[in-house]
Order: structure tokens, then C-alpha cells, then sequence
């Protein structure tokens, strides 16, 4: 029985120095021959940075029932992606950027969220909540998919600050709803700052 034990070990902690070993030799390899990987997430193939952001235009539960990434030329844009209205995390996320659409529109910034829910879900979860900022309905997915935010049925929970250029200029994948609008709010900052 120990015998099977110390074997198992060694075995293991062969398998993870070999592991280690390989991904160190690619790695090592990408450097060598200046290989960029692309920016990849788990919803697939992000936009690039300092780009031109993918354009859209999706329906939505305010004014003319559609919006376009064009009508906001001129304007700062954080878009934000989500899985789906009236869940913990993204009441949490669409509260928080409620909270701070004042800073966002001192700083000449308007606020959109997207996620596969129909518009109807959309009007009432902005009445639920009292959201002053559109809510896109990517029912197919399609705006998603071109921004790299979609899993299976739903939209990932990733967000994109667009310049008033229509140039994406930063991506945020990793999003803790309870902070992010605080983290958005830094960069956009940052960013106003270089550009100005």
C-alpha cells in the first residue's frame, strides 16, 4: 500500500515538473520568435486595444427602441456585458454603475449594458432598480461574440471603455460587481487624463 502511495507521488511530481517544463519552453519559444498571443477570454476572442471598437446596433427599452455605438460618437462609452437581469451579481453590478452615473456623466461617459435578455426583461429590471442608463437586448448574441463575451446563451461579465473616437481603449474580464463601477471609474480617469 505504500509502495502504491510513493509511487503515485513520484509519478505526480514527474507529470507537474514535465508541465512545468513544457509550458516554460513555450513560453520561452513565443519570446524568441516575438509571437504575440492574442487576447483571448473565456467568451473567445477579444476586440484589440487602441482599435476601432466593433460597431453595433441593438434594441433597446429606451427612446427610439434601437441604439447604435455611432450615437455616442463624441462621447466617452464604458459598455458593459452581463448574464442576465435580476441575478445577485448583476443587480449588484447595474446598482453600483447607477450609483456612479453622475462621476460617469461629469466625465462626459455614458454607461450601457448588454446581455441576451429581451427588451421587455430590460424595462422592467430598469424599473426594478430605478437604472437611468440603456439596457441592450443581444438576444442572439451576435454583439457578444464580436466583443468576446459570449458563453453558450449568455453574455460573459466583461466591460469595454470605447474613447468618443469610437477607439477601444480598455478591457476588463476579470469583474467583481461589487467593485467594478469603482475600477471603471480609475481607469476612465486615467485615461481622460492622457488624452487632455
Amino acid at each position: 500500500m505504500l509502495s502504491n502511495l510513493q509511487f503515485w507521488l513520484t509519478t505526480m511530481i514527474s507529470r507537474r515538473n514535465f508541465i512545468t517544463i513544457l509550458l516554460a519552453s513555450c513560453l520561452s519559444l513565443f519570446s524568441w520568435f516575438h509571437i504575440t498571443p492574442t487576447a483571448v477570454a473565456l467568451g473567445g476572442k477579444l476586440p484589440a486595444i487602441n482599435q476601432p471598437a466593433p460597431d453595433f446596433t441593438l434594441p433597446t427599452n429606451t427612446g427610439d427602441g434601437k441604439i447604435s455605438l455611432d450615437d455616442f460618437r463624441g462621447q466617452w462609452v464604458v459598455l458593459y456585458f452581463y448574464p442576465k437581469d435580476f441575478t445577485s451579481g448583476c443587480t449588484i453590478e447595474a446598482r453600483r454603475f447607477q450609483q456612479d452615473l453622475p462621476q460617469y456623466l461629469q466625465k462626459n461617459t455614458r454607461i450601457i449594458g448588454v446581455s441576451a435578455d429581451d427588451i421587455d426583461s430590460h424595462a422592467d429590471f430598469c424599473d426594478s432598480e430605478g437604472l437611468k442608463f440603456p439596457l441592450l437586448a443581444d438576444t442572439d448574441g451576435s454583439v457578444s461574440k464580436a466583443y468576446g463575451s459570449w458563453i453558450g446563451f449568455v453574455s460573459m461579465r466583461h466591460s469595454f471603455i470605447i474613447d468618443p473616437q469610437g477607439i477601444l481603449r480598455d478591457t476588463f474580464v476579470k469583474v467583481n460587481p461589487n467593485i467594478h463601477s469603482a475600477e471603471v471609474l480609475v481607469k476612465l480617469e486615467e485615461l481622460q487624463s492622457v488624452d487632455s
